[in-house]
């Protein structure tokens, strides 16, 4: 027993301050009260919820009169698409099923209101057999085997 030390004194001390809690506010009140120097410095935009400066274009594009809009499916492409797909008795849900697309992109298409893709028309024709592009609007497709010589 003779190794311990009765008269040895342990001091605790705090941890150093991480550098996000020197920053806060209480802890520059501090410093400005000890009399501790403070540099601040503001940043360009800060405190603004901006997530893009504006460009030269801006102006111009409100001064625009003329409504720009996207080309839609002609009413009578939406007839067609919908006149084939009654003939094989399907639904809007069993053709899109078979060109795997969502029966909402069907229904738009039908309806009119769909901005025109290329590759969905054209799995549209593969599936009800009509042309649905071009000169020969409505007419058959030829299957592969018996193209005309």
């Amino acid at each position: 027993m003779t190794d311990s030390d009765w008269d040895t004194v342990t001091v605790l001390r705090k941890k150093p301050q991480k550098s996000s809690q020197l920053k806060s506010e209480q802890a520059v009140n501090q410093a400005r009260r000890s009399g501790v120097q403070i540099e601040t410095s503001s940043k360009y935009g800060a405190a603004s919820n901006k997530q893009h400066g504006t460009s030269m274009n801006t102006a111009k594009l409100d001064r625009e009169t003329e409504e720009l809009k996207h080309a839609k499916i002609t009413p009578d492409v939406g007839r067609l698409i919908q006149q084939g797909r009654q003939a094989k008795n399907w639904t809007q849900k069993d053709l899109a099923t078979r060109i795997n697309e969502k029966p909402q992109v069907i229904q738009e298409y039908e309806q009119g209101k769909a901005v025109p893709n290329q590759n969905v028309l054209g799995k549209i024709e593969r599936a009800i057999g009509l042309r649905l592009r071009g000169k020969d609007k409505g007419q058959a497709i030829q299957p592969l085997g018996n193209k005309k010589k």
